[in-house]
């Protein structure tokens, strides 16, 4: 099994109680957390009550129960740490079961070997296994073309060891700072800058400004799947009036126990449009924040640290004093010229699956033995989430099948059905 985050651990602890044996590879050095709960800093707390982050499918009350033993509400926001920690728990005891060993080194191949597959690792290397599982979990962003010839002070990767430094440079510094996209990733790094103690300007840019909203308390009102419509159009239209009635989180969240067959009903022309026009507006009502992240946010913009550009960039070079950008605001005809110390890549993850620079993924890619999905932004898997003959995968690589299949809700039942089939497959 490839990928030591959360997708990875669940798997592999799911397939320890089915006495299953397994290798978890990982050589990012975030075994058993993954980017993004590998984080050390307090102030990321996790995106989804602590009620609803259980590990375990069937036992909804398990990651609660831990954070209520640590001093936590069971409705509260935990640090992402916490459960990193609780993540690396699980790990731990299913390896402590005899059934998970785990492997610090990165796989670089993989080849058809009889029935079962030889994994190649680049330390040259390489070792058999009945089954392969792709648990990659997001890749880092793409570049951005305006970017291309920026040296250092243009991150492009907002969660690496450049990152780090770069928001320590500013906190010393006071310099300003640009972030590139608004959503998540961007949270994060005002978080970080503000937690550094960074006085300086920070601009965050992307194409429509909308930024991540944040929870609140409300009346949930759930609905049967017969009473949705069917197509885009006709839902985002449903989504409006019971917004009116409800309230928009209510009707929002009401779609969650309906999302995977609701996406599958979409034909290509519409999933297609969905992720053009309508994803910014879905994510940011979707994926909401903390509220206690929200009220930094919302201070630091009232100070007016922060501010909220919605507009493009359209050329960056390197000056002697950091990096000068010239950027257009959405709905003027002017550009502006402004210096930054440093500039974030906050776009998101890797959009486009057949960019990726995984070198397994490249490898399997190349050689034909996994193909994109249908929108390219994941791999083509079946309904059981195979990928091929004894081959699996979960997390963000399905998202085209699945599309919500990036949190720990969606990704626990994932692994669970996946654990059963592979339990079947090898008769074990």
């Amino acid at each position: 099994m490839v990928g030591g985050g959360a997708s990875g651990t669940i798997l592999a602890a799911q397939l320890a109680r089915h006495g299953i044996r397994s290798l978890l590879i990982d050589g990012s050095g975030r075994m058993g957390r993954g980017v993004a709960y590998s984080t050390t800093e307090p102030a990321h707390l996790l995106n989804v009550r602590a009620e609803g982050m259980s590990a375990w499918a069937g036992e909804p009350g398990h990651f609660a129960k831990r954070f209520e033993a640590e001093g936590g509400d069971s409705r509260g926001f935990a640090q992402r740490r916490l459960f990193g920690r609780y993540l690396g728990e699980i790990l731990d005891q299913a390896v402590n079961s005899g059934n998970v060993a785990v492997a610090e080194a990165t796989a670089i191949g993989a080849n058809r070997d009889g029935d079962g597959w030889r994994i190649t690792f680049d330390d040259g290397i390489s070792g058999e296994a009945k089954a392969l599982v792709l648990a990659i979990g997001n890749q880092e962003p793409e570049g951005l073309g305006a970017f291309a010839d920026v040296g250092r002070r243009f991150v492009r990767n907002p969660w690496g060891g450049e990152a780090r430094e770069a928001v320590d440079d500013l906190a010393r510094s006071g310099g300003a700072a640009l972030l590139v996209g608004t959503g998540l990733t961007m949270v994060d790094l005002v978080l970080s800058l503000d937690a550094a103690g960074h006085q300086g300007r920070i601009v965050a840019l992307s194409r429509r400004g909308l930024i991540p909203r944040a929870h609140a308390e409300f009346d949930p009102a759930p609905v049967e799947a017969g009473e949705l419509p069917r197509g885009l159009r006709g839902m985002f239209r449903w989504l409006r009036r019971r917004s009116a009635a409800v309230g928009w989180r209510a009707a929002v969240d009401s779609l969650r126990p309906h999302s995977h067959p609701l996406w599958q009903s979409l034909d290509a022309g519409e999933q297609r449009r969905f992720l053009r026009h309508a994803r910014p507006w879905w994510d940011v009502h979707r994926h909401r924040i903390a509220p206690e992240v929200a009220a930094i946010v919302a201070r630091m913009i009232a100070d007016g640290q922060l501010e909220i550009v919605a507009g493009r960039v359209q050329a960056a070079r390197d000056t002697s004093g950091g990096i000068e950008v010239e950027y257009r605001r959405r709905g003027t005809d002017r550009s502006r010229s402004e210096t930054f110390a440093y500039a974030f890549n906050c776009t998101g993850p890797l959009h486009s699956i057949a960019r990726s620079k995984d070198p397994l993924l490249r490898s399997l890619l190349d050689a034909g033995q996994v193909q994109p999905d249908h929108l390219g932004i994941g791999l083509d898997v079946s309904d059981d989430c195979r990928a091929g003959k004894r081959l699996w995968a979960l997390g963000p690589l399905t998202k085209g099948r699945y599309w919500e299949i990036i949190a720990v809700p969606d990704i626990r039942e994932q692994a669970a059905a996946v654990a059963d089939d592979i339990a079947r497959e090898l008769g074990e």
